[in-house]
């Protein structure tokens, strides 16, 4: 067999797999998109703009539909779960895309203007930026996609999926990060927590003033509370950047995790000093 038939062989067996693993996704009131099997019990993540209400048709690769249930949407990350009746389906397997490198090559996975099973090759063009309040992280790749291939899997050259295609700019798809897709899904199980009452608060400082929060209280044993911080700290930042609006600390703790590091940037009795908290978990915590 020459190299030539291994490579074609390959390929031919690397699309086959993430066809099985693609699902097509009807929304009550909007066009068809793509989903991909996350777990084999019937777990589906695609996007949330595919989704209009809370349910929606899953047609499988083999032919079989099932009525899915929305079981959890944001549309800041443009991300959704769904589930359906079913078990031993062909679940992907999933790659840390944080181990994804400019100038991989790329497969994506979907059903655009209603053809099904559809795989385009690629190279990755740029990665996701490391700013602590980037809102919308993205794998960028020079993949040619349509209207129809919004959810599907962008996958690496073994098959693994590394993102969920969700909009084309320029001609460059653009996929969420699998590893922001895992955080979305164990956030319904694990909210992070750090146990702090806290108010915003304008902080004068060296001329300028900084958007800042104010601790009023300290939950017993909190992450917080183990941290060292005290009632009166004033948060102005995460690891030296500073809060620019009222979303960001929010947005910094969607993303973690618990057991995640965070140096807090602090206002402590006229100074500036840092500390770092552990992330919990709490899921009934109204606190930050």
């Amino acid at each position: 067999m020459t190299l030539s038939q291994t490579v074609d062989q390959e390929l031919a067996a690397l699309a086959e797999t993430l066809r099985r693993s693609t699902v097509q996704i009807q929304g009550r009131r909007s066009g068809v998109g793509s989903g991909i099997i996350w777990h084999s019990d019937g777990l589906i993540v695609t996007n949330a703009h595919v989704l209009r209400g809370k349910r929606a048709i899953a047609t499988l690769a083999d032919g079989r539909s099932f009525e899915a249930r929305v079981i959890a949407t944001d549309w800041q990350r443009d991300l959704a779960s769904l589930v359906i009746n079913a078990s031993g389906l062909p679940a992907v397997a999933v790659a840390d895309s944080r181990q994804i490198r400019v100038g991989e090559l790329v497969f994506a996975v979907g059903n655009p203007l209603g053809v099904t099973g559809v795989l385009t090759t690629g190279i990755v063009h740029a990665m996701p930026s490391s700013k602590p309040f980037n809102r919308r992280s993205w794998i960028q790749a020079n993949l040619r996609l349509a209207p129809g291939n919004s959810g599907g899997p962008l996958a690496n050259a073994q098959g693994q999926v590394i993102g969920v295609n969700s909009m084309i700019v320029d001609g460059r798809a653009f996929a969420i990060p699998s590893q922001t897709v895992e955080r979305f899904l164990s956030s319904r199980d694990r909210r992070p927590y750090l146990g702090i009452t806290l108010q915003p608060v304008l902080v004068p400082w060296q001329g300028d003033r900084y958007l800042g929060w104010l601790a009023l209280e300290i939950s017993p044993n909190s992450p917080a509370d183990v941290g060292g911080l005290l009632p009166g700290d004033v948060l102005v930042g995460i690891n030296e950047q500073r809060f620019q609006t009222s979303e960001d600390l929010a947005f910094i703790l969607s993303e973690a995790n618990p057991g995640d590091a965070l140096s807090l940037d602090l206002v402590r009795s006229g100074q500036m000093t840092a500390l770092t908290l552990v992330v919990g978990h709490h899921g009934g915590a109204k606190a930050a």
